[in-house]
């Protein structure tokens, strides 16, 4: 219930917010200067006294700063939390994300929405949740709810973000129901193992269609806006969903009608230049957009055919996120220096290993954007091309023509190239290929799929390198996962248990922290405590002791005893490394890494 007090900050006839009211509050709570107050009322009131504007974005609209804390900004945000601790009702955050946008759009039509400035966040059996910047005005609430006979509660929104998403979510659902209507029935248009043939039925939902082009346009600008790396349309046999990865947690966004869904992968499938017509045999392709910001960003498409028709997914490489500076990447000041000096080798062999997913292209782009410079040829062979770079020539692997990576590594070292990255070492011709360009005087950077660094030595001895050329070309192995990283909006100290401590590092002898950190879940990070990734590393130097042990009989385990004695920290220590920092937890380091094997 809304307090007496709360009250006199709006109209008592209309229930709107004052001017007036609003500021005299502030200046109670020693939030705004007086002589700033008084300068408003005078510029935002006419001579009748009447507002003309709505008075929480006229007052951010001023740009002033809090009495008590210089460094906050009274802005929309800040006036919008402080009217809810005002109301005692729920400050929000709209996140479209935790939205169902089907339902709480079939609430109330963006028409009568609009007219109030309000949204619908949440629609249950016994209540509706809306978002409004206006708690005391009563019109709309008392008519909605003697139409929908639901208990109608309130939660403070920011009143840009209402118009924003008011805007956003209704055309997305507008567009989604008007392409099912022009569809006429949904089993016309996708093709699956349990299809029936209906007699008297028309209706096709072409990829061209205007309502179709909308949801595209939405669902790529939706995706950079929530910094996703993947977007995946998944079909079923009546809803097909739409996921992101977040941070690489999958994140459902959408449900769509499955021939909505054929649609708009058919739509995505002509922007990437693919096979339309081909929906029984997988099939790649990719795509350049602009984000909000009009910079360019490439996605690259896959598609399979499933028991529902084509599942698709698209990996988005944004140029800001493939391309960072090691501190961003996650090295800290020790592994930056071991990193350094072996790419500035002039000659061998530098591997890149760990599971997909794991930040093996963000490495090696970054660094090669490092030794790019315009006295170096840098070539490289890519399966497929991930991000087109200026500063690279850059050639794709075609398996139809039998240009695989060996032929392009041959191809390569006809072109006077200086470094050659391979996209990965798969077989032993590539392999043999590497080796070779290693021996004539390059610097070869490639891609392994290994659990940890050494493994990348019995790795290329099982391929069928011989111990002699390794020992000769290899400069080093770089281990890498990635990993969650808080919020710093919402991260706090904790206290730390001693025991956990030095029961993981009790090897390395490493000192336990004054305090570890915990998130505490904010709207920032949608309660999840993580906002963004780095990288951890496990870097293997090929140090006399570990050449000696490279033969034809090699053991696993006696080649990581003889690096961890030559330096080498293993990836779950690197990672306990980002705890004592306070930038990630234990849980999620002893999630993604595997056990250091000590024995």
């Amino acid at each position: 219930m809304l307090t007496e007090h709360a009250k006199r900050l709006a109209d008592p006839v209309s229930g709107k917010l004052e001017l007036t009211a609003v500021l005299d509050a502030l200046l109670v709570d020693g939030l705004i200067a007086e002589s700033n107050s008084t300068l408003l009322r005078s510029i935002a009131l006419p001579a009748n006294g009447k507002q003309s504007v709505e008075p929480l974005e006229k007052i951010a609209g001023s740009g002033w700063h809090s009495v008590h804390d210089p460094d906050i900004k009274i802005n929309l945000d800040f006036l919008t939390r402080w009217l809810a601790r005002k109301t005692d009702l729920p400050w929000m955050r709209i996140d479209p994300l935790q939205i169902d946008v089907p339902v709480v759009t079939s609430v109330a039509s963006h028409a009568y929405c609009t007219r109030f400035n309000v949204i619908c966040v949440e629609a249950t059996e016994d209540y509706v949740v809306f978002g409004t910047a206006e708690p005391f005005y009563k019109e709309w609430q008392s008519e909605l709810q003697r139409v929908l006979q639901k208990e109608i509660r309130l939660v403070i929104c920011n009143p840009n973000d209402i118009r924003r998403y008011l805007k956003e979510l209704y055309t997305v659902s507008k567009s989604v129901l008007g392409a099912k209507k022009d569809q006429g029935h949904q089993s016309n248009a996708v093709q699956n193992l349990e299809q029936l043939m209906e007699l008297g039925r028309h209706g096709k939902l072409e990829a061209n269609d205007s309502h179709v082009v909308s949801i595209v346009d939405w669902l790529l600008q939706y995706a950079y806006e929530q910094r996703a790396s993947d977007i995946h349309l998944e079909p079923r046999r009546e809803m097909g969903a739409v996921r992101f990865r977040i941070d690489g947690v999958m994140q459902q966004v959408y449900d769509m009608p499955a021939a909505v869904m054929a649609a708009v992968t058919s739509r995505l499938k002509i922007l990437g230049r693919l096979d339309v017509a081909e929906k029984r045999r997988p099939q790649d392709g990719r795509l350049k957009t602009r984000n909000a910001e009009s910079k360019e960003v490439e996605l690259r498409i896959s598609t399979m055919p499933t028991a529902f028709g084509e599942k698709m997914v698209m990996r988005i490489f944004d140029p800001e996120v493939l391309v960072k500076d090691q501190s961003q990447l996650g090295f800290d000041v020790r592994e930056a220096g071991i990193w350094n000096s072996m790419i500035q080798q002039p000659n061998g062999i530098l591997l890149v290993t760990g599971p997909t997913g794991s930040g093996k292209t963000t490495t090696l782009y970054s660094s090669l954007q490092m030794l790019a410079t315009p006295d170096v040829n840098v070539c490289t062979i890519e399966d497929p091309i991930e991000l087109v770079m200026p500063a690279f020539n850059q050639m794709q692997v075609q398996h139809n023509i039998e240009l695989d990576f060996a032929a392009g590594v041959r191809t390569l070292l006809r072109q006077d190239p200086d470094i050659i990255m391979v996209g990965e070492i798969r077989d032993l011709e590539t392999a043999q290929m590497a080796v070779q360009a290693a021996l004539t005087g390059h610097l070869v950077l490639s891609t392994l799929h290994t659990n940890d660094a050494p493994s990348a030595v019995t790795r290329l001895l099982e391929l069928g390198v011989p111990h002699y050329l390794i020992r000769s070309t290899l400069i080093g192995v770089i281990a890498q996962r990635l990993i969650r990283t808080f919020c710093p909006t919402c991260v706090a100290k904790a206290e730390m248990d001693p025991e956990q401590w030095h029961s993981l590092m009790a090897p390395w002898k490493a000192t336990a922290p004054a305090h570890l950190h915990t998130p505490e879940g904010c709207l920032e990070c949608r309660q999840t405590g993580f906002l963004g990734r780095a990288g951890i590393y496990e870097l293997l130097q090929m140090t006399p002791g570990v050449k000696s042990l490279i033969t034809p009989t090699v053991h696993l385990e006696d080649l990581r005893k003889q690096a961890y004695k030559d330096g080498m920290r293993p990836l779950r220590i690197s990672g306990l490394g980002k705890v004592a920092q306070g930038k990630t937890s234990f849980e999620e380091i002893l999630k993604v890494t595997p056990s250091p094997m000590l024995d």
